[in-house]
């Protein structure tokens, strides 16, 4: 889904969103969402948003391809407590349509707007078969490099 109506809380427009609210076990000693918790969002994000694009799980194995995470990257901005209504934004903001792209997240609280935590993954496109990078198969470039966006503005 996008959240174009609230697009002024976004680092990038047109975002592809889903709703999260942390659950007890999420939950660390500390009384926060746990920082590894994030990462685990990211990822489920990032499926959602590539089997929204039309690439699932089954296209990667089918094509022998996949795109990798080659580096990530989070800033831990504001702890998320137990029961936040929170709203996770990804977006694709770069591709080489060869070889690599990039993914952006965002976490926002709904309740005040504020941005919890931002991230970024650095991906490159590997064959499952061997681990080796590989050129990105022509549907990887269709689907992703029309996704991507441009003009964020990264607070």
């Amino acid at each position: 889904m996008t959240a174009d109506s609230a697009k002024s809380i976004w680092d990038f427009p047109s975002p592809f969103v889903l709703y999260m609210t942390p659950k007890a076990l999420d939950i660390d000693g500390l009384n926060h969402v746990n920082n590894a918790v994030y990462v685990q969002w990211c990822e489920q994000i990032g499926w959602a948003h590539s089997e929204q694009l039309g690439l699932c799980l089954d296209d990667y194995r089918r094509l022998d391809r996949a795109m990798a995470i080659r580096r990530g990257e989070y800033d831990y901005i504001l702890p998320a407590l137990l029961d936040d209504d929170l709203q996770l934004a990804t977006w694709l903001t770069a591709g080489d349509g060869k070889l690599s792209m990039t993914r952006n997240f965002q976490l926002v609280r709904s309740s005040d707007n504020m941005t919890l935590m931002r991230g970024r993954w650095d991906l490159v496109c590997i064959e499952l078969s061997s681990g080796k990078v590989r050129r990105m198969p022509s549907e990887f470039c269709e689907v992703y490099n029309a996704a991507v966006v441009s003009g964020g503005d990264i607070k």
